[in-house]
């Protein structure tokens, strides 16, 4: 595929980025990581540079404590970096969930690579699920993405995904995201990330408890604008245009969503609550955000500016109940 996404493979329904190839369910590792894409290793090989001197050609010199990492199938470059710099492979984030998925009852559901290469990502269904009033379904996940050009550490996620929409929101607790993060100047050590998404996991009881508060909690119109306002307006959110022509009609835009024309919208959990507004930024940056297209509006909702704009969302809806 052209642009921002390399590949991409998923099972079950089509995902809410509409992109990849459908897997038949419970694939083996090795299916995912050819149908996927990520069955290629990142090589490195010290930066060398040629000296010229007049009439001759020079020398081959090396720049010392810096690397090109390349890919092993196509050579192409991916990035320079520190030779302190800890690769982690395409093929170990699928191999993180081997286990889960073998014997902890996880699903993988969608992986892929991002930006030829320099990022890629799994994303598994743990089975655990909940439903606020009206049917309205949320199910956990796990993911977990990596780059290999410095912008984003090894990073282990507990996510939602609301099912009617498709929102995706990271599961965060006492303002602080769930995630786990190992720095790429550290060896990826999955046992230990394991070791402490036990505790992460366990956290989605009390997440989702505060989820139902939120549905409980009814929002009056000038309540329901001043959290867009501080969303939006007070955000790093930038886009095409000026801040605040922008700002404007984002505005208009989650407004919309919350009112009513929001997919999932008119549920009792979410018509006139906390839990509506929160779901109108998160479908806002998912499906209706202004993006140069589909992979670009993955990348920022997952690993972006979207991504801060919802973390922001849910800070500012948990204020409501606090």
């Amino acid at each position: 595929m052209a642009h921002l996404l390399e590949s991409m493979a998923y099972v079950g329904e089509t995902p809410w980025h509409e992109l990849g190839s459908k897997l038949p369910p419970k694939q083996p590792i090795e299916v995912w990581a050819d149908k996927a894409g990520m069955n290629w290793n990142i090589c490195s090989t010290p930066v060398r540079y040629m000296t010229e001197q007049a009439g001759t050609l020079g020398a081959v010199m090396s720049f010392a404590d810096q690397m090109v990492l390349y890919r092993s199938d196509t050579k192409a470059p991916l990035s320079v970096v520190s030779d302190r710099y800890q690769v982690v492979q395409p093929r170990e984030v699928l191999e993180f969930y081997r286990d889960l998925t073998e014997v902890s009852g996880f699903e993988l559901e969608t992986a892929g690579v991002l930006k030829a290469g320099k990022k890629f990502w799994a994303l598994a269904r743990t089975g655990k699920e909940s439903v606020l009033k009206g049917n309205d379904v949320v199910k956990g996940y796990l993911l977990l993405a990596t780059s290999c050009d410095g912008t984003l550490a090894t990073t282990a996620t507990p996510t939602t995904v609301r099912v009617v929409c498709n929102n995706t929101l990271t599961i965060a607790l006492n303002g602080a995201s769930s995630a786990i993060k190992v720095p790429h100047r550290t060896s990826f050590d999955a046992l230990a990330v394991k070791k402490q998404l036990g505790i992460a996991v366990s956290q989605w009881d009390s997440f989702m408890y505060r989820m139902k508060t939120l549905s409980e909690r009814r929002v009056k119109s000038h309540e329901a604008m001043n959290y867009f306002l501080k969303v939006i307006c007070q955000s790093d959110f930038q886009g095409d245009s000026s801040t605040g022509l922008n700002n404007e009609r984002a505005l208009k835009k989650v407004q919309a969503l919350f009112d009513g024309t929001g997919q999932g919208a008119e549920l009792a959990a979410a018509k006139g609550t906390a839990w509506g507004l929160l779901n109108a930024v998160t479908e806002f940056v998912d499906h209706e955000r202004k993006a140069r297209n589909q992979e670009y509006r993955l990348d920022s909702a997952w690993f972006g500016q979207g991504a801060n704009l919802k973390q922001r969302a849910l800070d500012q809806a948990l204020q409501l109940i606090s």
